[in-house]
């Protein structure tokens, strides 16, 4: 009776493997998700989704990102988490990602296209085992990316436990209409007191942040 019962109830998907045929991914969803060096506070004013097929899914993520208030913000820690963020569901993987921020450290507006790289699309259709026992296999289906004073961004391609693997690096441009689209009079979200301390005591490790040359590219 089983397989009979399996059957039947396929039709109502509760049978069917993970994954959906719509978007040809091996599971439900992935994930997007944001973050920021310590204290380097970032407004998230939009990030539009673009998938494989042309399909744009607009505000995939808006609001605060994922942010530390303790250590050096040079550099990125290693390894870097997979930011806050969402499930991007009934898309396919991503083409490109339009971001647009507010750098509140600075303060300054930027925007910037990410090309999302073809092997990076492969990974996360790879599993990969965890950096600590005991080792398991999963799926690679975040992508984090981080944006730093300056306008440089980082991203990577992780499962929950796996090793972080860099996809991207490059450089935005700034936004010329200010932050807001040039709303609200120009003003920018307000800095918190951690950053704002942090900040006047020591000042933004831009360098840090830099890609490498042969890797740097501005949209």
């Amino acid at each position: 009776m089983k397989p009979l019962v399996c059957l039947a109830t396929a039709l109502l998907a509760s049978c069917a493997a993970p994954g959906s045929p719509r978007t040809g991914l091996p599971y439900d969803a992935w994930r997007l998700g944001f973050l920021a060096p310590s204290y380097m506070e970032v407004w998230l004013e939009a990030a539009d989704v673009e998938d494989v097929h042309g399909r744009i899914f607009p505000g995939a993520m808006s609001g605060t990102v994922a942010i530390n208030y303790s250590g050096d913000p040079a550099g990125w820690s290693q390894p870097v988490g997979w930011g806050k963020g969402r499930d991007i569901t009934g898309a396919a993987l991503p083409q490109r990602i339009y971001v647009r921020w507010q750098s509140l450290a600075e303060p300054q507006t930027y925007r910037a296209v990410l090309d999302i790289p073809a092997s990076a699309r492969q990974r996360m259709r790879e599993k990969a085992p965890s950096m600590r026992p005991p080792i398991k296999y999963e799926y690679q289906e975040a992508l984090a990316i981080g944006l730093a004073p300056g306008g440089w961004i980082r991203a990577w391609v992780m499962s929950p436990s796996s090793t972080p693997v860099e996809i991207l690096c490059q450089k935005a441009e700034i936004e010329p209409k200010g932050p807001d689209q040039g709303k609200y009079e120009g003003r920018y979200v307000t800095l918190g007191p951690e950053s704002k301390e942090y900040l006047r005591l020591h000042p933004i490790p831009y360098d840090s942040w830099k890609c490498p040359a042969a890797t740097e590219s501005v949209q």
